[in-house]
């Protein structure tokens, strides 16, 4: 049996790119999701007046990994102190947010929130929403960095970020 979780923390390429590493990850699709607009497309999105998060949907078996392993990664590979932002990606489709999908996502969002607050100087940001509907991202977004990782912003951003969670959370790595 698996699970869900919607992660939203700037551009899905960098999130999607690390989380395709963790063991017990099934899946992981970049899409949207807190928005106003039916089935929203990259370049509206990209324009910030959608109000959708760029977001990652990952598909995971909690008796591999846990949800609270997801958030603690999360808090480490994006800035949840700026709002709006991450690096020079700038509008509310980069927002830090968690779309719970449980009660129990619900309350392990709360206390990553509480835990994170205690590794940031300044104030958490981060909105935690109830999952609306997912919308797929177009298929060119589908596993960005592995197909491209000499495009500029995967050799400037999504690497080095990939990097850091191997160096840091090496426990989580999925067997090659």
């Amino acid at each position: 049996m698996t699970e869900i979780a919607t992660l939203a923390g700037g551009c899905f390429w960098c999130l999607e790119a690390i989380y395709q590493q963790i063991r017990g990850v099934k899946l992981v699709r970049s899409g949207y999701m807190g928005g106003h607009v039916s089935q929203p497309q990259y370049r509206q999105v990209c324009e910030g007046n959608t109000g959708h998060a760029e977001v990652v949907q990952i598909e995971f078996d909690p008796t591999i990994v846990a949800y609270a392993d997801l958030l603690t990664v999360f808090f480490a590979i994006h800035n949840p102190t700026t709002l709006n932002r991450q690096g020079n990606d700038v509008g509310p489709q980069y927002r830090s947010a968690i779309f719970y999908h449980s009660d129990e996502q619900k309350l392990a969002a709360e206390l990553a929130i509480n835990v994170a607050k205690q590794d940031w100087p300044m104030p958490i940001v981060t909105q935690l929403e109830s999952a609306a509907t997912f919308w797929p991202a177009e298929a060119e977004h589908d596993n960005y960095y592995n197909l491209h990782p000499s495009q500029p912003y995967c050799m400037a951003v999504v690497g080095p970020k990939v990097r850091k969670f191997m160096d840091h959370f090496g426990d989580l790595l999925a067997q090659p």
